[in-house]
C-alpha cells in the first residue's frame, strides 16, 4: 500500500511524528507551508495562528507537487490551533478535494493538552468523511518519550 503523510509543522512536533511514520512504514512525506509564515514566538504566534484557524482561513501555499492517484492512504498531520486543524491543511484539502474522494484517510494531531479529538472531528467534517482509517492524538511528542509506543502503534494501525 502506497502511503503519504501530508502535514504542517511550526515547532517540529508534527514533523517529528511524520518522520517516525516515514521510518516505520516507508510512507512518503509532503510538508506544506503557507507563502507567508506565521509568527512562531510569543503572543503573536497564538493570536495570528488561533485567529487564522478559528476564522477558517485558507492561506496561499508555497508550491508543491503531488499526484494523489499514486497513493492508497493519505495521512494528515496537524498541530492543534485553538481546537482546530491548521489553515494550510484547509487550503491543501480544498485544492485537492476531488483527488481525495474515495481515498483511505488517516490523521494525527499534535498538541500540548486537551483538544486533539475536537481537531480530528473538525478535520473529518471538513473532508466530508464519517471516520478515519485510524487516528491519534500525541501530546508534545518531541519532549515526551512515552509517545514512542503510541506512535509505533499508530504506524502499525496504518499498515507496514
Amino acid at each position: 500500500m502506497n502511503k503519504i503523510v501530508i502535514y504542517y509543522s511550526m515547532l517540529g512536533n508534527t514533523d517529528y511524528v511524520a518522520e517516525r511514520i516515514r521510518k516505520e512504514t516507508g510512507a512518503d512525506l509532503l510538508r506544506i507551508s503557507p507563502e507567508k509564515a506565521y509568527p512562531d514566538k510569543g503572543f503573536r504566534k497564538f493570536y495570528w495562528g488561533g485567529k487564522s484557524a478559528i476564522m477558517a482561513e485558507k492561506p496561499k501555499l508555497l508550491p508543491y507537487e503531488i499526484d494523489l492517484k499514486q497513493y492508497d492512504l493519505i495521512i494528515f498531520g496537524t498541530p492543534d490551533w485553538a481546537s482546530n486543524f491548521v489553515p494550510p491543511l484547509r487550503t491543501f484539502i480544498e485544492e485537492n478535494r476531488k483527488a481525495l474522494e474515495g481515498k483511505k484517510i488517516a490523521a494525527y494531531v499534535c498538541c500540548s493538552g486537551a483538544g486533539g479529538n475536537k481537531v480530528l472531528n473538525k478535520l473529518k467534517d471538513f473532508i466530508g468523511i464519517e471516520a478515519f482509517e485510524t487516528e491519534a492524538v500525541f501530546i508534545d511528542p518531541k519532549e515526551r518519550k512515552n509517545n514512542e509506543e503510541e506512535i509505533s502503534d499508530f504506524c502499525k494501525s496504518i499498515g507496514l
